[in-house]
């Protein structure tokens, strides 16, 4: 058998390229360990302290607002995400719920559902006009990274110590 004559560099750069793989990696883990604590998060203070800045931030992203009276809870309407496109028109729309289990504590969940509109689809051979794809809508899903967003407004010692937290856990 003959001895491999391979570089010093070759194992350097297969070195280099696991440990960016491993970075990657732990970084994945970390932020979905810190979005998972957001979700989870209970504000300490009344959710009358807490929902201006829910509004404020949901105003800065110009999302048309719609607030249900007499309680915590805000729908947008469909908002147009990126240009519209003949492969298909991308929307969003959220829902925000706050909730207050004490007097002085609350959490706040936001939910996010995308909708599709197909652009137009083959040409219908018997009558020659084109067919439309139609709507793909797709289940409210908690936004993680918006309630993360939230936590670091309303409550930044809190989010720079889950942050802290979660880089001692995934280094």
């Amino acid at each position: 058998m003959k001895p491999s004559k391979r570089s010093p560099w070759s194992l350097s750069l297969v070195l280099l390229a696991v440990s960016t793989l491993a970075a990657g990696c732990a970084s994945a883990r970390r932020d979905a360990y810190i979005q998972d604590k957001a979700m989870q998060h209970v504000y300490r203070k009344p959710i009358a302290e807490v929902w201006p800045q829910v509004r404020s931030m949901l105003q800065e992203k110009e999302l048309p607002l719609r607030e249900a009276p007499g309680a915590y809870e805000i729908s947008t309407d469909w908002h147009m995400v990126g240009a519209p496109s003949s492969l298909g028109t991308a929307y969003v729309r959220y829902l925000v719920r706050g909730k207050q289990p004490t007097p002085a504590m609350c959490s706040v969940e936001i939910f996010k559902q995308n909708r599709t509109e197909a652009g137009q689809g083959p040409v219908d051979a018997q009558t020659g006009q084109r067919r439309d794809l139609g709507t793909d809508t797709t289940n409210m899903t908690r936004d993680l990274e918006m309630e993360w967003e939230l936590l670091q407004r309303v409550d930044p010692e809190g989010a720079k110590a889950l942050r802290e937290e979660a880089e001692k856990s995934f280094k």
